[in-house]
């Protein structure tokens, strides 16, 4: 690693912290050379305090510790990426991050849609609405319908017209998205079946 402490008077780069699994940022510390290296020896991540002027160690006091997986450098090798496994809270004040937001798993437009599919769900009576006709119609009808686009992904899968097989594979999705919701369960809880498998 060859990040440049001498860039800034102060000797300190700015550390990102980052979640590992959920890639979300969490805080933002700094370091020094003799931070960087005791937290590359301990594996916790340590910080030179700005207020304290001296090494601190993320959880010292609560025990809500930052344990490491990675350290990056930036292009211009003057700032960090450290990638952690967070034990607890990281801010101070209680909460995942330090800007308040819960450090929550994202799979993006997915997670989005998973919301507006769980909307749909609490009002099912929504006449307009494709997916609460779904939920009215109850579980059998949702599981039947993954069934038979299940069936039509794997019919276009053994042709060679890859829009009608994107075009399935998007319907066998969201109408899985659908039964997840249907049974009380999100991505987040096959997430956690995967990593447990891995």
């Amino acid at each position: 690693m060859k990040i440049d402490f001498n860039k800034n008077q102060d000797g300190l780069v700015p550390a990102i912290i980052q979640d590992a699994r959920t890639k979300n940022v969490l805080m933002l510390g700094y370091m020094d050379q003799d931070a960087l290296t005791k937290t590359q020896e301990t594996g916790k991540v340590t910080f030179y305090s700005r207020t304290k002027q001296r090494l601190w160690t993320k959880g010292e006091e609560s025990g809500n510790f930052l344990e490491l997986v990675a350290i990056k450098e930036d292009c211009d090798q003057d700032t960090l990426l450290v990638s952690v496994n967070p034990v607890g809270p990281t801010c101070h004040t209680g909460t995942d991050t330090c800007w308040g937001d819960a450090n929550a798993p994202s799979f993006g437009f997915l997670s989005e849609l998973e919301g507006i599919i769980a909307s749909r769900k609490e009002n099912k009576e929504d006449g307009k609405s494709y997916v609460a006709s779904l939920f009215r119609k109850g579980i059998n009808k949702i599981a039947q319908k993954v069934g038979e686009e299940a069936v039509e992904t794997v019919i276009e899968a053994k042709d060679d017209n890859d829009e009608l097989f994107l075009d399935e594979s998007a319907d066998l999705l969201f109408h899985y998205l659908i039964l997840l919701q249907a049974k009380g369960f999100t991505l987040k809880d096959i997430e956690q079946v995967l990593i447990g498998r891995h």
